[in-house]
């Protein structure tokens, strides 16, 4: 795997972990370290689920542009810029994959590290894991898709509350609303999540792809729209590898053999 400095990537089987390292700063994260994880996606290879973890007390408390700012002159623009070359392609390039994505948040997922975690298809979150979009305390405006994803996971009342209000949303609350998939004590989690990435990338990943694809695409065209993408989808999972298996599987009575193919 490739040696980063903010970021540490392990493969476990069929999945690749990256992990966010920069603890003494609960992972606070430079543009730097957002341009790492979209290279360690790039570099995939034949992986067949990502799991996004953050080292020590916190997931990510949020964007570090201090450098950059300093760097570029006038604030606002220098913000810009970190967003839209640097912060803003990451979750492009996470919602981009072709496999499944989990996260496992514990304490602080803030601000961009907020949308980091819930770029994932599934987040399992620490009983210490808190989710915050504090912007409006800082006379500032949602980034990192916070203003896309929200309303679509909770609502636009709940979003409307985490946005306007600024406030944390623990971890039972975020599991009652649909932020988080699952609960786990913060001794287990780095296991439960790389256990449960693991299942998902022993399913049919290419199917999985498809359907990621999918609903990002009927989340924004109409039904017909979205039924006509789906028939395209099915064509394509029709033919792989891993259908002709699940298809006799289902015929034999017996567990399926997916091979991400």
């Amino acid at each position: 795997m490739t040696d980063y400095e903010m970021i540490l990537t392990e493969r476990r089987g069929d999945v690749l972990g990256i992990t966010l390292n920069r603890p003494e700063r609960l992972n606070a994260a430079p543009p730097q370290m957002f341009d790492e994880i979209r290279d360690a996606l790039d570099a995939l290879g034949d992986a067949r689920a990502v799991l996004l973890l953050g080292a020590g007390r916190g997931f990510c408390s949020g964007a570090d542009v201090s450098a950059s700012a300093a760097r570029d002159g006038e604030p606002g623009d220098a913000t810009y810029k970190a967003l839209s070359d640097h912060y803003h392609p990451t979750i492009q390039a996470i919602a981009d994959l072709p496999v499944p994505v989990v996260s496992a948040v514990q304490g602080a997922a803030a601000g961009i590290g907020c949308s980091l975690a819930l770029a994932a298809d599934f987040c399992i979150a620490g009983e210490s894991a808190y989710f915050l979009q504090a912007f409006v305390n800082i006379g500032l405006v949602a980034d990192g898709g916070a203003s896309w994803m929200l309303p679509r996971l909770i609502g636009r009342g709940r979003a409307m509350e985490m946005l306007l209000l600024g406030e944390r949303i623990k971890a039972e609350r975020a599991l009652e609303w649909g932020l988080a998939y699952r609960l786990v004590p913060n001794d287990v989690l780095e296991n439960e999540a790389w256990m449960f990435a693991d299942r998902l990338a022993r399913g049919p990943t290419v199917a999985m792809g498809l359907m990621r694809q999918q609903v990002a695409y009927g989340m924004s065209h109409s039904l017909a729209e979205t039924m006509e993408r789906e028939a395209e989808n099915q064509r394509a999972a029709r033919r792989t590898a891993d259908a002709t298996e699940g298809g006799a599987a289902f015929l034999q009575k017996r567990d399926a053999e997916f091979k991400g193919a």
